[in-house]
C-alpha cells in the first residue's frame, strides 16, 4: 500500500481535538505531526480540516453467518460497517451451527478471513453443557465468552445456575451476557397472549420483556460475578434501574464489572412503537423515555463504558409478521456513528466522549492489540468525518443485505467520507473498495 499522507486533519483522540498530519505506511500509523512533507508519500489526501477519529470497534454484532445468510453475511454486513465507520467487530455465537465448540469458532474465523471487509473476532457461546470446551479455550483466541441469561434469537438460554457459576469460575476471559429473567418474561407473555392471541400490540413488548426482568437478571449475575471475581460485561442495558449497579469511581482498566448501551436504547423510546412497530422490536426492549434519559446520564458519567449496536438484521418480511412471529433485532452498523454525531450536534455528547465509548473503551475492555486509538505504531484504522454534510437515509443508500433500516427517512448532519482499515482506503464518499485488508483481532492478555 506504500505511504499515504493525510494532510490537514483535525484529530479526535484521547480526550483531545487538535490539527495534525497523519502519515500511514502500509497498515500502520507511522507519524502524527503538525506538518509532514509529502515528498515520501505515494498518495496525499488533503482533508481540509475534516475530523479524523479511530475506527469504531463494535463489541456486539450478529452477522448471521453461518446458517442464517438470507438475513445477512459476514461480507454484506461488514461492508455496511465500513460505510458506518466501524473498522472492527465482535460477532455473536447464536448462528447455525452455534459457536459453542472450538471447531465451530475456528470455522467462523476462516469464513471471516475470506470475506470480512473490516477486522473481526467472535464471542464463544456458553451453554448448559459445554464447560469443558470453555476450559480448553485459549484466553487470546477470541473476544470472550457470551452467555444468554434470557432467551433470544437462536435460543441459547443458559439457565442452570450451577453451570453459570462454574463458567464464571473457570475462565479469565471477559464474560459478556444478555440479561433478562426468563420466568418473568414467560409470565408476562402468557398474560398478553391470553388477551390478544398472537397479534399482541408491539407497544406491550417493553411490558412483556420488562424492566423488572432485566434488573432481576443483571443484578443476580453481577452478584455472582462479584462472588467469583469473574470479569463480567453486561450487554445492551435498557433500563435506568440497572445503571445503579455500576460504578464510575475507578478507571475502566480496574473495573471487574462493566456495561454497554446500544444505539437504539439511546435513540428510541416506547413512544416510537406507534410509528415504527416491530421494526424497533429488540431484546431487551426499547423502554420509556425516562429509561432512555437515565441511560444517557450513566453513559456520560461513565457508569456505562461502551456504545455498541447489537446489529441483528432480519428480512422486512420477517419483521412485518404479527408480534409473536416477528423476530427481535434490527440492522444498525451503517447508521450508529451518524446517529451519535447527530446527538453531538444537539449538544447531548461531545466528540471526545463518542470516541471514548466507541473506540478507546472497547479496545481497553477486551484488551485488543494496537487498535482503538490514533497513535504512532498502531494499526491505521481511521474514519474521516464531515460534520457539515447533511444526508437522508433512503432505501437506495442502505448497504445492509436486508435492505431496510429503523433510521429510514432520518436526516443526519454528518457524513462519513473515508474509512481506512489497516491503512487501506476501504470506503470513500459512497464508494467501496472490493479489496479486503481486514485482520483477525489479537489481544494483550497475559
Amino acid at each position: 500500500m506504500g505511504r499515504i499522507l493525510l494532510k490537514n486533519a483535525t484529530i479526535v483522540n484521547e480526550n483531545k481535538i487538535f490539527p495534525a498530519d497523519i502519515l500511514l505506511e502500509d497498515d500502520i500509523i507511522l507519524k502524527i505531526e503538525d506538518q509532514i512533507s509529502s515528498d515520501n508519500a505515494s498518495k496525499v489526501i488533503d482533508l481540509g480540516g475534516k475530523y479524523v477519529m479511530p475506527g469504531a470497534i463494535d463489541d456486539q454484532v450478529h452477522f448471521r453467518e453461518p446458517g442464517l445468510t438470507h438475513k445477512g453475511t459476514i461480507a454484506t454486513e461488514s461492508r455496511a460497517a465500513v460505510a458506518g465507520g466501524i473498522t472492527s467487530f465482535m460477532e455473536q455465537p447464536n448462528t447455525n451451527p452455534q459457536t459453542t465448540t472450538i471447531e465451530a469458532l475456528e470455522e467462523k474465523f476462516e469464513m471471516a478471513r475470506n470475506s470480512a471487509f473490516v477486522n473481526y473476532s467472535f464471542l464463544f457461546g456458553g451453554t448448559n453443557d459445554n464447560l469443558e470446551e470453555i476450559k480448553k479455550l485459549d484466553k487470546n483466541a477470541c473476544s470472550g465468552i457470551k452467555l444468554f441469561l434470557g432467551s433470544s434469537t437462536g435460543n441459547m438460554l443458559v439457565d442452570n445456575e450451577e453451570v453459570i457459576e462454574k463458567i464464571f469460575r473457570n475462565t479469565e476471559m471477559v464474560i459478556s451476557a444478555h440479561c433478562e429473567d426468563e420466568s418473568t418474561i414467560k409470565a408476562n407473555f402468557a398474560k398478553y397472549k391470553e388477551q390478544y392471541g398472537d397479534d399482541i400490540p408491539v407497544k406491550y413488548h417493553p411490558l412483556i420483556r420488562s424492566a423488572e426482568a432485566c434488573y432481576l437478571s443483571s443484578s443476580r449475575a453481577i452478584a455472582l460475578a462479584k462472588k467469583t471475581r469473574a470479569r463480567f460485561h453486561v450487554f445492551h442495558l435498557s433500563t435506568g434501574k440497572e445503571t445503579e449497579l455500576f460504578r464510575n469511581d475507578i478507571p475502566l482498566e480496574d473495573k471487574k464489572i462493566t456495561a454497554e448501551v446500544c444505539i437504539h436504547h439511546l435513540w428510541f423510546s416506547e413512544e416510537d412503537y406507534d410509528t415504527k412497530g416491530t421494526l424497533i422490536k429488540w431484546n431487551p426492549a426499547v423502554k420509556t423515555a425516562t429509561d432512555r434519559d437515565q441511560l444517557w446520564q450513566a453513559l456520560l458519567d461513565d457508569r456505562i463504558d461502551v456504545i455498541a449496536t447489537d446489529h441483528a438484521p432480519h428480512t422486512l418480511e420477517e419483521k412485518n409478521n404479527v408480534y409473536t412471529s416477528a423476530p427481535s433485532g434490527g440492522p444498525l452498523v451503517q447508521h450508529a456513528l451518524p446517529a451519535m454525531l447527530e446527538k453531538y450536534h444537539g449538544g447531548k455528547i461531545s466528540l471526545e466522549k463518542i470516541v471514548e465509548k466507541m473506540c478507546h473503551n472497547p479496545a481497553k475492555l477486551f484488551q485488543i492489540k494496537k487498535r482503538g486509538f490514533i497513535r504512532e505504531g498502531f494499526y491505521a484504522d481511521l474514519v474521516v468525518l464531515d460534520l457539515n454534510d447533511s444526508w437522508t437515509v433512503t432505501k437506495e443508500n442502505i448497504a445492509y443485505k436486508c435492505g431496510w433500516s429503523p433510521f429510514e427517512g432520518n436526516s443526519f448532519k454528518s457524513k462519513i467520507t473515508h474509512t481506512f482499515v489497516n491503512g487501506h482506503l476501504a470506503y470513500e464518499n459512497g464508494n467501496f473498495s472490493q479489496e479486503r485488508k481486514a485482520m483477525r483481532l489479537t489481544f494483550n492478555r497475559e
